[in-house]
């Protein structure tokens, strides 16, 4: 039986980030709270192999995989990655300056912003949320979600794309 209070100690004041996460991958936060809650039903179960220091980053590893889950159990279609995305037709981090969707990103209020993250596939999501909101570096990013360093940092290109671009539309811009 894993040590509850050392569980808790560990894990409990990471509740908000592993809410944050499953809010943002599920995009309802009755959903994300049943994610959370399997999460943690999920690490409690296998605590006692927990051998480290990050019990965040072990615990945002987690996250994902039951959120995943419940999506593909109630979702499935928000698993899709949408391959057709042709990144050579959106602007890059070096034209930012002039680029109206990154002045859109810049500018836009939170409301937006949020919408636009949330249409984001869930691949794309995923890192964005863990590097640009919960801070996460790539090396923090790839352990938690399983995958290597160029994967992150291409699912984190094509997802600011996105964002880019969808600000942009939302704005009448061109992209």
């Amino acid at each position: 039986m894993p040590d509850r209070s050392r569980f808790e100690s560990l894990t409990l004041p990471h509740l908000d980030a592993a809410f944050n996460l499953a809010r943002w991958l599920t995009r309802n936060d009755d959903d994300a709270q049943d994610v959370v809650q399997e999460a943690y039903l999920r690490a409690f179960r296998f605590f006692a192999g927990f051998r480290g220091e990050d019990a965040r980053g072990w615990l945002l590893a987690i996250v994902p995989n039951a959120c995943f889950d419940w999506l593909a159990r109630n979702r499935s279609d928000d698993l899709a990655i949408d391959a057709d995305v042709d990144l050579d037709r959106l602007p890059n981090e070096a034209d930012s300056r002039d680029d109206p969707a990154a002045r859109a990103l810049a500018g836009a209020d939170a409301t937006r912003v949020q919408q636009a993250i949330e249409a984001l596939p869930a691949a794309f999501r995923e890192v964005v949320v863990l590097r640009e909101i919960e801070e996460l570096s790539y090396q923090e990013i790839a352990a938690v979600t399983g995958t290597p360093v160029g994967t992150v940092r291409s699912r984190l290109a094509r997802g600011r794309a996105l964002l880019r671009r969808a600000l942009g539309q939302r704005q009448g811009e061109p992209s």
